[in-house]
């Protein structure tokens, strides 16, 4: 979530940067600087707090070079390709975006069993290999669009951005007695504050001689309602993959014979045919809205992605893998089909020297609609879990053995503890039990029960399946509103108007 924060903070000020000083500039050196960075976080010198500080703050530098290449590379690939092949362009480089992100999650399991440094490590030889190439072969063909650094712009919008997502990602914790942490204080003032600051942010961008949000552009119908489809869409699927993990890692693997242990590389297998279907999709939807316009493989891209929420809300928790592979497959068809279109759409929709900030701002719609869609889409399973899973915990516990006051402690915990068990692959029951004291009292049979693959699949599925429907449902109706911005965006000549 850090990294997403601060991608989403950076990618707008960097993409003005680019505007400024040329593209490819900013984006050779944030490929230096994320290679750097990776290499001081594979050397985490220091143990406990000092370690996670080390790793906290390299990441954010981290960060910061992702949001170089980020911001500016849509703005250097439009510069580099006509119309008429910008839409295939940008479509194998979200494919290959993404398909690096799986391969990632898969390689990622696979290593973190060797070394979690090696999760590092990896990123090293790729950055150096990107860094010397982009130096070497990468030329600046946009045109620059001089002015001065907006440092009221920047802090009021990193600041105001900042405290609104820290404050979703608090949102979802316990607080007090209550499974979420909505009614904490700080996070009232943390969103209340970060939506002033934002307020107070637009205000500035409409005074200053150069702004850094160039607010201009939302008048080019084309770039705001694909921009406004966009956010919808990361809106909807943001926290699925985190969704789809906690059901197979949590439920399916452990029911049909996987060890906590194993289910973070398998989940990730399994998920495989999400990706298989974007990149399938995302060249060819590219290649033809080149031909044809984006607004039809855009908005029929929606209609197939929020037709797969439909389904996915009428599988039961314990589901054929072939109808739950084929669903997923149909909803990176679907984004495939809209991505590439719809980031043509946007970037051919600008003048040329504002090409740096469009794509920054793209960058950052994005990355806050994926922001906001974890924090919703755990609240929501939260939310679900909240009613029904102490009660079911607490009368399971018991049949088994545990003794009343300890059911009753541990069906009392915040929900959330089970799902991030299940997220790092851990048996949730024996790591919940473990510090009661209370597995060795037990009888060798109620100690394998409560411990075995089953019980907690079991216990979870029906309260957890409640929270999926819900929302599944949600995403399935934000993809319906992206499907109508889609329509709203314009035809063609729209988009060509400003090549």
């Amino acid at each position: 979530m850090g990294y997403r924060l601060i991608q989403a903070v950076f990618v707008v000020p960097v993409g003005r940067l680019g505007d400024m000083y040329g593209r490819v500039k900013i984006y050779n050196a944030g490929f230096l600087v994320f290679t750097v960075a990776s290499l001081l976080l594979s050397f985490d010198p220091f143990q406990g707090r000092h370690g996670a500080l080390w790793l906290i703050g390299w990441r954010m530098l981290q960060a910061i070079g992702g949001s170089m290449l980020t911001a500016n590379s849509a703005a250097i690939l439009t510069d580099a390709f006509p119309a008429r092949q910008r839409g295939f362009a940008l479509g194998i480089n979200q494919v290959a975006g993404l398909a690096g992100q799986f391969v990632g999650l898969v390689a990622g399991g696979v290593l973190a069993i060797w070394d979690w440094r090696a999760v590092f490590w990896v990123n090293v030889p790729v950055g150096v290999f990107g860094t010397l190439w982009a130096y070497r072969r990468l030329r600046d063909n946009g045109e620059r669009n001089p002015g001065r650094i907006d440092w009221w712009g920047n802090i009021t919008f990193a600041v105001g951005l900042s405290a609104v997502l820290v404050g979703i990602t608090e949102g979802i914790h316990p607080y007090g007695h209550h499974a979420m942490g909505w009614t904490n204080p700080t996070v009232c003032a943390e969103l209340i504050g970060g939506v002033l600051l934002l307020a107070v942010f637009a205000v500035v961008e409409t005074r200053v001689a150069h702004p850094m949000f160039q607010i201009g552009l939302l008048r080019i119908r084309a770039f705001t309602a694909g921009n406004a489809a966009s956010f919808a869409t990361r809106l909807a699927q943001g926290g699925l993959q985190f969704v789809l993990i906690i059901w197979l890692q949590g439920i399916w693997l452990p029911l049909h014979g996987y060890d906590y242990s194993d289910t973070p590389l398998w989940a990730g297998i399994f998920l495989l045919p999400l990706t298989g279907g974007f990149l399938v999709a995302g060249p060819i939807s590219g290649l033809l809205s080149d031909r044809f316009g984006a607004r039809g493989f855009a908005t029929a891209g929606m209609v197939v992605f929020g037709g797969s929420f439909v389904g996915l809300m009428l599988l039961p928790a314990d589901f054929s893998y072939w109808a739950f592979a084929l669903l997923i497959a149909a909803n990176g068809i679907g984004t495939g089909m809209f991505s590439s279109p719809n980031s043509s759409a946007i970037m051919s929709s600008v003048p040329a020297r504002q090409r740096g900030a469009a794509s920054g701002m793209r960058s950052t719609f994005q990355n806050s609609g994926t922001s906001l869609s974890i924090g919703v889409f755990f609240s929501l399973m939260i939310a679900g879990l909240a009613g029904s899973l102490p009660h079911t915990l607490t009368g399971g516990l018991q049949r088994y053995g545990v003794s009343a006051g300890v059911a009753h402690q541990i069906g009392a915990l915040p929900p959330v503890s089970s799902l991030f068990a299940a997220i790092l692959g851990v048996n949730p029951i024996e790591s919940l039990l473990a510090p009661t004291g209370a597995l060795p009292a037990l009888s060798p049979a109620n100690r394998q029960a409560l411990t075995g693959r089953e019980f907690f699949p079991h216990l979870i599925a029906e309260p957890f399946h409640h929270g999926l429907v819900v929302v599944f449902a949600v995403s399935a109706a934000l993809a319906a509103l992206a499907a109508v911005a889609s329509l709203l965006r314009g035809g063609r000549r729209e988009r060509d108007s400003r090549v």
